[in-house]
């Protein structure tokens, strides 16, 4: 609670004398920084799909730290001595 003998009176117009902005805070939701990475966040689902070994052409590549595996329009990742099938989302 606020005594009356503690308030400022404030010229009209302006609530503070000068800019008083606040720069930093990149984790937060509503920064860039923050909206950037909730947008390029991907999700690897496995699937109950394994194979051996993996098709030719694939290319290996990495999704959230994560190495998979790329053939075609199909993941692969590596797990227990086979691959298993994954979904990005």
């Amino acid at each position: 609670m606020l005594a009356a003998d503690t308030l400022v009176p404030a010229p009209f117009g302006s609530f503070v004398p000068e800019a008083q902005a606040v720069v930093g805070r990149p984790l937060t939701p509503g920064s860039v920084a923050g909206v950037a990475r909730r947008t390029t966040r991907r999700v690897i689902r496995r699937s109950t799909i394994y194979v051996a070994a993996l098709p030719a052409g694939c290319v290996s590549t990495s999704v959230n730290g994560t190495t998979v595996w790329r053939c075609g329009g199909v993941y692969y990742q590596p797990y227990g001595g086979r691959f298993v099938v994954v979904y990005i989302d």
